[in-house]
């Protein structure tokens, strides 16, 4: 049964999701404020913390600081930003602080966020995987790298950087990490990449918007392309696949870190016969 600390100070909407997660088969503890997150991350293990970022005495990402940089408070502990303050600015400061994720309350309904918390979840547990995998793997060979095989990835939230950009990093691709679409278009404009990856939804410019400049480009209008998204209309994604603007378009959350870099091989394994 998953542990979730619920940082919300509004009784009314604490109660709601409250009532959601523990029907969905979750053990919620909901506090109000920084002091008592503190008290419960020293004493207690939980397997997530979803914080407010308005809170009362502190805000949440004063708490996020003081977690993240007081050697007290255990290393591993998951973060994420449950908030109505969302703007880009919003979470590219918390995701700088040390969050692990970021859910905007005005985006999902009370299920949707719990799906969202199992989602996070299921990256965190893949995540922990991989790490003990290539503990016992060690230095991959030379004659396992893939020689040669650039991947631009791009991605602003930090939890997918780590989990989907170091599996394909462990799996031996050259790994160049962007934060943003326009950093990104950028890049794959000057740079040579044998294939570019990307999150949709991004700031500065969208992975569809930037997929479809560089297919305007000379260089690039044949570089394999993967969009990832979190929340795409199934025949949105099946157009852009089949209009050949992108090879293949996968969901968020149905798609693992392993499953990923798996296609990834099968692709370069089946252009280079």
């Amino acid at each position: 049964m998953p542990k979730v600390l619920f940082v919300e100070d509004d009784p009314f909407i604490a109660e709601i999701y409250k009532k959601k997660f523990e029907s969905s088969g979750f053990d919620v503890l909901n506090v109000t404020n920084g002091k008592a997150v503190f008290k419960e991350a020293k004493e207690n293990k939980y397997d997530l913390v979803l914080l407010d970022l308005v809170i009362p005495e502190m805000s949440g990402t004063e708490v996020l600081r003081e977690l993240r940089h007081n050697p007290e408070y255990p290393k591993d502990l998951k973060v994420i930003i449950f908030s109505n303050l969302s703007s880009q600015e919003d979470r590219e400061q918390c995701l700088k602080l040390g969050a692990n994720g970021f859910i905007s309350k005005t985006e999902f309904s009370p299920s949707g966020v719990v799906d969202e918390v199992n989602r996070f979840l299921r990256q965190f547990n893949e995540q922990e995987k991989n790490f003990s995998r290539q503990e016992h793997k060690g230095d991959m060979s030379q004659n396992e790298k893939k020689q040669g095989k650039r991947v631009l990835f791009i991605e602003d939230e930090a939890v997918f950087v780590e989990m989907f950009g170091k599996r394909l990093s462990d799996e031996g691709y050259d790994v160049v990490i962007e934060r943003d679409g326009r950093m990104g278009l950028e890049r794959a404009t000057n740079e040579q990449f044998d294939m570019i990856v990307s999150d949709v939804r991004m700031p500065g410019m969208t992975g569809h918007e930037m997929a479809l400049r560089l297919r305007d480009t000379e260089k690039n209008k044949n570089t394999p392309m993967v969009l990832l998204s979190a929340s795409m209309e199934e025949e949105y994604m099946k157009e852009l696949s089949e209009a050949g603007i992108v090879n293949k378009v996968y969901m968020k959350t149905q798609i693992t870190p392993s499953e990923l870099t798996y296609a990834v091989n099968d692709f370069f394994r089946d252009k280079d016969k």
